[in-house]
């Protein structure tokens, strides 16, 4: 019996060291590194992808880059969960140390599509990525981040580098995977089609899914359908005051949008203002920029998935 009990004590012992090691090894190393492809890319700047990357980074990108200059020169990021750690978006202006204007537009266009950044690191979840997102639509944000914008332009200000929680570091060695590169141009959406177009928008463009599904952590950005809880809600979000805060269900489910019409949800989206009189809570803010018919199309398409019981927050 004491030669079982002092075999049993080694193996405990044992066990303890590696996952000990492997703790210590994920610690020290960090976010992983990868190799990276090299993309032949020089975009075209035309007033149209300008303007059409302007009105995309306005919802995708400002308000987390907006730094204290007025500039895309990045900030710490409130509204993430604790759980990530310390972060701090990147500058993205044209400053060629602080910022992007070194890089090609190769490299811009590899970290857009798959999150791995010039120097072969891998961005986790808290940047989006565009993984399904049409080549044009790709293209116009490169062009706009290389426009003669004014929020664009060279900035020196740089934020403290992250902080990543151990969580996060484990994530993104064992979950937290890079998208893999579409080898295939991806076509532009079918707009005389409503529904495929409000799924475009929705799960590829502006990525609603990402903060109205469960949870960050279970989402799938390659295949956004097969994300946990699909537009219901639950995800655990913060506000400006550092208070949790649940998203909604977004489903058209009795405790969801069962309740709006087709108008009621652009005025909502336009306005920030619901139905039952309340303001978006942050870090959800009002969409103006976004046509009517895009919000047409994304009320159809949601109202075309399954329906999801959810107990998070009513959203109207």
């Amino acid at each position: 019996m004491k030669r079982i009990l002092k075999t049993l004590g080694i193996l405990i012992l044992a066990i303890v060291f590696i996952v000990f090691l492997a703790a210590s090894f994920i610690h020290f190393k960090g976010i992983p590194v990868y190799d990276k492809a090299e993309i032949k890319l020089k975009v075209e700047l035309t007033p149209e992808r300008i303007a059409k990357g302007q009105k995309m980074a306005s919802v995708m990108c400002v308000e987390c880059h907006l730094g204290s200059d007025g500039k895309l020169s990045g900030k710490h990021i409130p509204d993430l969960p604790k759980s990530y750690g310390n972060i701090n978006s990147r500058n993205i202006t044209q400053d060629q140390t602080a910022g992007i204007g070194a890089w090609t537009d190769g490299e811009l266009y590899y970290l857009l599509r798959t999150g791995i950044g010039k120097d072969g690191r891998y961005i986790p979840p808290y940047m989006v990525k565009f993984a399904n997102a049409s080549e044009e639509d790709l293209l116009s944000i490169i062009a706009y981040l290389r426009s003669d914008k004014p929020v664009v332009q060279a900035s020196s200000l740089e934020p403290p580098a992250s902080e990543p929680s151990f969580m996060t570091k484990f994530l993104s060695h064992v979950a937290f995977k890079p998208v893999p590169l579409n080898p295939n141009p991806i076509p532009e959406p079918d707009t005389t089609n409503q529904v495929a177009w409000g799924k475009y928008l929705t799960t590829a463009v502006y990525q609603c899914y990402e903060c109205h599904s469960a949870d960050f952590k279970t989402n799938n950005q390659l295949n956004p359908e097969l994300s946990v809880g699909f537009f219901g809600g639950g995800n655990k979000l913060l506000n400006l005051n550092g208070e949790t805060i649940i998203s909604p269900n977004i489903t058209f489910d009795a405790t969801g949008i069962a309740a709006y019409t087709e108008d009621n949800f652009v005025n909502t989206m336009k306005s920030g203002k619901k139905i039952n009189g309340t303001q978006f809570q942050y870090p959800m803010l009002p969409h103006a920029a976004l046509s009517d018919g895009e919000l047409k199309a994304m009320f159809s398409y949601l109202k075309s998935i399954p329906k999801i019981s959810s107990q998070t927050a009513l959203a109207n």
